[in-house]
């Protein structure tokens, strides 16, 4: 399956990230990326970490040429195409490596209309109408968008309940920066366990941006933004037997096995994650940061 990688956005190294854990990596080239941190995990996995069979990243195009080249090199690329419709045409499947969502509606839809499978950084959209437009896509098979947290490995033992924790009671997460583009990793995490999607939301009155989201599980998460601090994404579930923190480091096999649910999902037409999910969660990026301190609103009504 050929398939194209489209990037790239201010701070945002995952155009460089997917294309390694696909292709593997040139490490002079990458060396020179000025994605040092990326090029040092991946210098940290054994060989057989990378690659998917019968899957290549063979074109990419981003909108500066010279990031695109630096990209082809870093990662073994072989096509760099002069323009998004021109990758579209050569590929059969598109992964849209940005993450400044102004910018997914319309490349996505691109993709969309040529038949192409498309996996979408996070966050999909900010904008309801959007949302409206893509959702069939979502429902049938053809779009997948998610934090690659949802499937982060630290958490595994969360996921066969082999923790010793007890029925939980609270969960409570901390994350750098603000919600739209960071807290969503932790939220996809939390879904990720099969606890849901918030059904409520409470702004609460901190000196930061947080917020008490009642999940479809019954559960209360709170999540703290903390804004520029020190890079955290940290989780915390108190139960009725003990308690465990986890702090959610792993971006490797987090990315490595969403690109491998998306690869899934190119081959069966069928969506990875509950896409009345994803539509919950996308509305919780939008309604969330519109309270003030003190004040709910209920997504009850969205399914």
């Amino acid at each position: 399956m050929r398939v194209g990688i489209v990037g790239a956005s201010p701070g945002n190294g995952h155009p460089f990230s997917f294309s390694a854990i696909v292709n593997g990596f040139d490490d002079g080239a990458f060396a020179k990326s000025g994605w040092g941190v990326i090029h040092g995990y991946l210098k940290r996995q054994p060989p057989t970490a990378f690659g998917f069979e019968g899957v290549r990243i063979t074109h990419a195009w981003t909108q500066d040429p010279g990031v695109t080249d630096r990209l082809c090199g870093a990662c073994r690329i072989p096509s760099a195409s002069p323009s998004l419709a021109e990758l579209v045409d050569a590929v059969e499947a598109v992964i849209i490596a940005r993450d400044d969502w102004e910018t997914h509606f319309e490349m996505a839809s691109v993709a969309l209309a040529a038949g192409k499978p498309v996996f979408v950084d996070k966050p999909l959209t900010l904008d309801p109408s959007q949302l409206e437009v893509l959702a069939p896509h979502l429902e049938a098979g053809r779009l997948m968008t998610t934090s690659g947290l949802r499937y982060a490995a630290e958490l595994d033992c969360l996921r066969g309940r082999q923790t010793g924790l007890g029925p939980l009671r609270l969960v409570e997460g901390v994350v750098l920066n603000e919600l739209t583009r960071y807290g969503i990793h932790l939220l996809e995490a939390v879904a990720g366990l099969g606890l849901g999607s918030p059904r409520r939301i409470t702004r609460l009155d901190t000196g930061h941006v947080s917020f008490l989201f009642h999940l479809d599980s019954g559960l209360p998460f709170t999540l703290h933004c903390l804004g520029p601090v020190a890079k955290t994404f940290s989780l915390h579930f108190f139960g009725e037997n003990g308690h465990g923190q986890f702090d959610l480091h792993d971006n490797f096999t987090a990315f490595r096995r969403t690109l491998g649910e998306f690869f899934q999902m190119c081959q069966t037409g069928r969506p990875p994650i509950d896409p009345a999910q994803t539509r919950r969660l996308i509305h919780t990026l939008i309604r969330a940061p519109e309270l003030a301190p003190g004040a709910t609103v209920d997504l009850q009504d969205l399914g």
